[in-house]
């Protein structure tokens, strides 16, 4: 059953339950906040830029850029502390990409004002030549910390991380993508070079945190949700990690009505969310502060 958008949106409250990040008590969070930072985010929209038609099978009359940029206007207006970001594969699904090549995703996403995207494995489709043609239309930054493009043309185009301060706090934000190998062939990817995604994370979460002295940390994932296998997924690297907060995830186009909740490895909660695939739905994931800087969050799925 769809829910009216503005609805949904004023039952943001009432619908989530507050989610503890640090010591904070939650009674105390709902009387005391002081600050409200609103992270907005997609994944696997995959050049779906119109809605859905009425008679589709799976998604009537869903998504569609337009409708997902009067949904973020309504929300920044809302609270003009939010973030907006991606967790990849922006390419590849309709003829917009056969025709265009990633300049409309890119440019509509720009017109959007997205903070911030990883790098999906689809975004090779067009081999890396491809990808770094498209880059002058993209007005936001790419967040790509565990693909080492030093032997490419890629090199200088993305950044491990970005820091962003909303209201007096301090995000950090990085990027991990999925092994290329045995996904995307490698004369498209080139000498992109996979490093470890938990490596790399732990490493930079730490000196988000123990360095950069940022208040929240979130992590850009193209790894999926979860697998069977020991293959790294969103959840295991929740479970791995010790200072993230959130991981925005992508790939696996898995539906989730709110954020799964995982104790990391030092015992606190990180939030593991995906909204599906093909722009249909827009995650919203709300931080408040108290005057301490402790934490607590709610998050829902809202239907485009």
């Amino acid at each position: 059953m769809t829910m009216n958008r503005r609805k949904f949106i004023s039952n943001t409250t009432a619908t989530s339950a507050f989610i503890s990040l640090g010591g904070l008590s939650l009674n105390s969070c709902a009387l005391n906040t002081q600050k409200k930072i609103t992270i907005l985010h997609t994944n696997d929209v995959h050049s779906h830029i119109d809605t859905f038609s009425e008679t589709h099978s799976k998604f009537p009359n869903l998504g569609g850029v337009a409708k997902r940029a009067s949904l973020v206007d309504s929300i920044r207006k809302e609270n003009p502390n939010t973030l907006l970001f991606d967790a990849g594969d922006i390419f590849q699904g309709t003829p917009y990409f056969n025709f265009y090549g990633g300049e409309l995703e890119f440019k509509l996403m720009s017109m959007l004002k997205y903070d911030a995207a990883t790098i999906g494995n689809h975004d090779f489709d067009n081999g890396i030549e491809g990808l770094v043609s498209q880059l002058p239309y993209a007005k936001f930054q790419f967040i790509s910390a565990n693909y080492d493009f030093s032997n490419t043309i890629m090199d200088g185009h993305t950044k491990p991380y970005e820091i962003y301060i909303v209201d007096g706090i301090k995000i950090g934000v990085y990027g991990v993508g999925i092994e290329l190998d045995g996904l995307v062939t490698k004369k498209l990817y080139k000498e992109t070079l996979y490093l470890d995604p938990l490596e790399i994370a732990q490493d930079i979460e730490q000196k988000l945190k123990e360095d950069e002295k940022c208040d929240i940390i979130i992590c850009l994932s193209h790894l999926g949700y979860e697998y069977q296998s020991h293959k790294i997924d969103d959840l295991k690297l929740a479970k791995q990690t010790k200072f993230t907060n959130l991981i925005i995830g992508g790939h696996t186009h898995t539906f989730l009505d709110k954020p799964t909740v995982v104790k990391n490895n030092n015992h606190t909660n990180v939030l593991v969310n995906q909204v599906g695939c093909f722009g249909v739905n827009l995650g919203k994931i709300n931080f408040y502060f108290d005057s301490e800087k402790n934490i607590v969050a709610d998050g829902i799925s809202i239907t485009v």
